[in-house]
């Protein structure tokens, strides 16, 4: 399927950042995260396969920092998504290798010429530990 123009070059663009970066459409399938987010995850991207925003939280087993369940329509890229602003939050999420993580992610819509809505982006840290 053809993409705009805009994500891929938001595609190509995140090919260079050193910080994950996961890119999803205006119908929130995934359409590519970076090397740095395969690393975070644990999970590269050739692997994971379709996924959708309404399964992130499921795949990932994500919770917030008390360990309670966040669904998926809570997290920042499906808030940025769905209210075409900008969303952060910080939460832990159990990786593709078992690993638990606590991260940080801000996310933000993507909005291409003459304002068309065209998905959404998430970039995220994993919080230092001491």
């Amino acid at each position: 399927m053809t993409q705009p123009i805009e994500l891929i070059l938001l595609r190509q663009w995140s090919t260079y950042q050193a910080i994950p970066v996961w890119i999803i459409d205006i119908n929130g399938d995934l359409l590519f995260y970076n090397e740095a987010a395969e690393a975070t995850l644990g999970l590269r991207y050739e692997e994971a396969g379709a996924i959708h925003a309404s399964e992130i939280a499921d795949i990932f087993q994500t919770t917030a920092l008390d360990g309670s369940a966040i669904p998926s329509e809570d997290l920042p890229i499906v808030i940025a998504l769905r209210e075409r602003h900008p969303a952060h939050g910080e939460l832990r999420i159990k990786t593709g290798d078992g690993a638990a993580r606590h991260l940080h992610i801000t996310a933000f819509p993507v909005e291409g010429l003459s304002d068309r809505h065209l998905g959404a982006v998430a970039m995220f840290w994993e919080e230092p530990t001491l």
